[in-house]
């Protein structure tokens, strides 16, 4: 349980205490039966001053005064620390909290971001372009706030990302990928040993800084590692060299390209009258307009253009471009 929901149930907690205090109480002075030491408990506690169920001995009456004042007491405690979580806002940030990790828990499938600074939030809006459902991870508050004035739907978590409860709470034994985008090559390496020791099926990318870190990163279970200064650079030279080319995948995977998108379909994932054809039969059923734009082989190596009696066997993949309305309905067609 959190601070903050400690705190506000806390007052609820202590009346309850109070309540069977004196349940307890009179059925051991006074010899009350269950259903009349709450009664005497109640009219104590709310001082309405209904007729006792029996005259009180001294110690019951002490015992009573002693009820009274605790009862007081703790509607006092109460009241101030509602009106304080109300006037502070807690109670909005309270239930706010809940419906996220609510949203959270549904989720399956999803991304992880850890980290929220310039890659973090570069990655998360091409997720959110490519409506792939994701949850952000950062330690900055003042941060997230900024960010969530923007974006009230983010889904996001408070802590560090190098905690395992953190991770578990974003669902990572659900989640289909990571992407950590730590500034700390050290933190990176971190979360993606326990990531991978908590899901070993998911996909990890993580950021380095440095190149000594990238074998350290992959040996840690990263699928991917991605050095931003590095391929800012090479981006930059290759503005020079071939400006279009660079242009278009640009543009491919920005906010403008959003409805062009290039698919990976895998061969399980192929009808089976269409498994072990060719690249021609593949393409020409139920053809809706996607394009080939390459193929991965079974061994990882891609070949682009492919000729169209290319055979794909099992381990390979088909690489396809079209819009959103192609893909969609391609997706349709492999899926029956």
């Amino acid at each position: 349980m959190t601070k903050r929901a400690w705190n506000l149930l806390q007052p609820i907690l202590i009346l309850h205490i109070i309540i069977i205090t004196g349940i307890i109480g009179f059925m051991l002075i006074e010899h009350f039966n269950f259903i009349e030491a709450v009664y005497m408990t109640t009219i104590s506690v709310t001082t309405t001053g209904f007729t006792e169920v029996h005259p009180l001995s001294p110690a019951g009456r002490v015992f009573t005064v002693f009820l009274l004042v605790m009862s007081w007491t703790a509607f006092a405690f109460a009241v101030t620390r509602i009106t304080q979580y109300v006037v502070s806002g807690e109670i909005n940030k309270y239930i706010k909290t809940r419906r996220i990790m609510s949203s959270i828990d549904k989720l399956s499938g999803h991304v992880i971001v850890c980290g929220y600074g310039r890659n973090g939030q570069q990655a998360a809006q091409i997720l959110q372009y490519h409506n792939q459902p994701y949850v952000v991870i950062e330690q900055r508050q003042e941060l997230i706030d900024k960010v969530i004035a923007e974006k009230p739907r983010l889904l996001y978590l408070i802590g560090d990302g190098t905690d395992d409860d953190i991770l578990k709470r974003a669902g990572i034994e659900r989640a289909r990928a990571l992407i950590t985008a730590l500034p700390t090559d050290a933190d990176n390496v971190f979360i993606v040993l326990s990531a991978r020791s908590m899901n070993p099926n998911i996909q990890i990318i993580s950021r380095a800084s440095h190149a000594g870190s990238y074998p350290k990163l992959i040996k840690a279970g990263a699928n991917h590692v991605i050095m931003p200064d590095r391929i800012g650079g090479t981006h930059m030279a290759t503005l020079v060299s071939k400006p279009d080319v660079v242009e278009f995948i640009d543009f491919l995977s920005s906010e403008e390209g959003e409805s062009i998108h290039i698919e990976s379909v895998e061969y399980d994932q192929l009808p089976f009258e269409i498994r072990d054809k060719s690249l021609q039969d593949i393409m020409a059923w139920k053809k809706t307009g996607v394009s080939c734009i390459g193929i991965k082989t079974a061994d990882g190596k891609f070949v682009i253009s492919p000729p169209e009696n290319t055979v794909i066997t099992s381990g390979m993949k088909v690489l396809v471009l079209g819009n959103r309305e192609q893909i969609a309905e391609m997706k349709g067609n492999i899926n029956r």
